[in-house]
């Protein structure tokens, strides 16, 4: 039975679609059968970070009208076979969506994979009960300024009326030297915040948007050890932490933190 962890934050722009991504990479590189499912059901772009949308013939949307199976619909990724991506698609406008047909969608695929990752859509609307109501598990993706994660902590409010068994948050864009020098909000402060299990911090990269299923297991690269590190938390349960403030230690790491800030 698949895994079913639906990625959420309340607010937009934090970076869920490019994280479901990257993880979703990453776990199929550990040989599990991975499909990442856009929720963002009209906005979708999922699709478009993984490379897909031209290779994209049926969506969610047809599974549900019935055009389709899901077998039909899911697209697998050119470089890792394990790596599946269900698209949401356009939304018909005289359509209505109910969770049980969400429900239906998923179930179909329990028995395909290891994991299924929800793209959930930006706010707290339908969309976002949708996809966090056909979900088991749940992680909560926030950026360390104070409007990201008072967001977040209100969605984790929220997850706790739905049947979700295991609640985790990621920091995201997390800036090691501003961390480092007390100003940006320290990794440990916001999990006191949020109160449920870390997940992983992932730093702030640029290659995080170009990131590819080709160079993802290029060691050394810091976003992909932290995505590695995320992965593991997730498969095993450890809560280890990504320490993005290690390379500003010390007298060179005082000389990088001025070369970063004056570039």
């Amino acid at each position: 039975m698949a895994r079913v962890i639906v990625l959420t934050s309340g607010k937009g722009g934090v970076g869920k679609t490019t994280i479901t991504a990257n993880l979703g990479m990453h776990l199929a590189a550990k040989n599990y059968r991975v499909c990442l499912v856009d929720m963002d059901i009209g906005l979708n772009n999922l699709d478009v970070v993984m490379n897909m949308e031209e290779r994209v013939t049926y969506t969610i949307m047809d599974v549900i009208m019935g055009k389709c199976r899901v077998r039909e619909a899911i697209v697998q990724d050119d470089c890792f076979p394990l790596l599946f991506l269900l698209s949401s698609g356009g939304l018909n406008q005289n359509l209505t969506i109910s969770i049980s047909q969400i429900k239906a969608v998923i179930n179909e695929m329990h028995n395909m994979f290891d994991y299924v990752l929800i793209d959930c859509p930006a706010g707290i609307d339908a969309g976002f009960k949708r996809a966090v109501s056909v979900a088991e598990e749940a992680i909560v993706i926030t950026t360390p300024h104070l409007s990201s994660i008072r967001d977040a902590d209100k969605v984790v409010t929220i997850l706790s009326s739905y049947n979700i068994v295991s609640k985790r948050f990621v920091i995201n864009r997390a800036r090691g030297d501003l961390i480092q020098d007390k100003i940006m909000i320290d990794v440990h402060d916001i999990g006191k915040t949020l109160g449920i299990e870390f997940g992983g911090v992932i730093p702030e990269d640029d290659s995080v948007i170009t990131n590819t299923s080709a160079n993802i297991k290029n060691k050394k690269i810091a976003l992909n050890r932290a995505f590695e590190i995320l992965a593991n938390n997730i498969v095993t349960g450890e809560k280890k932490l990504f320490d993005c403030t290690f390379k500003y230690r010390g007298l060179w790491g005082h000389i990088k933190k001025l070369i970063k800030r004056n570039v």
